[in-house]
């Protein structure tokens, strides 16, 4: 049973008024039966506006930029970052398709439990997630939500990156980024998604 803790509400405090006045009265609700799955959508729905702003108030030297047609340069960096995950992999984009596969999930150590979370092309991610699986080994889930719009990237639970745009059409002809988050934010962007994951439809 979640509850927000001391960081969820210093998170909260540099909000307006309105803002901090419904996270307060949604967290006391959380208790009651018959109003706890409204007061949980708020509280995320608050602490997800509350990440959004600190995003951007992140400064912009840890990220890295891409200009149009630079796909190879953010393959790489992705490449780099995807395949450094020694545990457990979580993929959130919502156009995400079965060219992730290829692209960055073949040099994925074996032992690493993936995780994807797609909107669309959910059959492709499907078909190609099953035959991935029987050649090289690693435990797949697929589940599809509409609940989300984020890019984003989770490494072994304690490292998040987010994304400009979808890695299918990083960085063809519109500029992205890509970028790192501060641990404590991290685990709030992780708590957040963990939630979509939940109730998510399996593929």
């Amino acid at each position: 049973n979640p509850q927000p803790d001391g960081k969820s509400f210093s998170l909260i405090l540099p909000l307006e008024n309105t803002e901090g006045s419904s996270f307060k009265r949604a967290a006391d609700s959380l208790v009651g039966q018959l109003t706890r799955d409204h007061s949980l959508a708020t509280v995320f729905g608050i602490l997800n506006r509350a990440i959004a702003d600190l995003e951007l108030q992140l400064p912009a030297t840890p990220a890295q930029a891409f200009g149009p047609g630079a796909v190879y340069d953010f393959f790489k960096a992705l490449n780099l970052v995807i395949s450094s995950a020694q545990s457990s992999l979580l993929i959130v984009d919502p156009y995400m398709d079965d060219t992730i596969f290829d692209a960055y999930l073949s040099d994925v150590p074996k032992t690493v439990a993936i995780r994807l979370l797609v909107e669309g092309y959910s059959a492709k991610v499907k078909s190609a997630a099953q035959r991935f699986t029987i050649q090289n080994g690693n435990s797949i889930e697929a589940r599809r939500s509409l609940a989300f719009h984020d890019r984003v990237i989770f490494i072994d639970t304690g490292e998040c990156w987010v994304l400009g745009m979808s890695i299918r059409k990083a960085a063809e002809s519109k500029p992205t980024y890509l970028a790192p988050l501060s641990p404590d934010i991290a685990t709030l962007k992780l708590s957040h998604y963990e939630q979509v994951w939940a109730n998510a439809t399996v593929i």
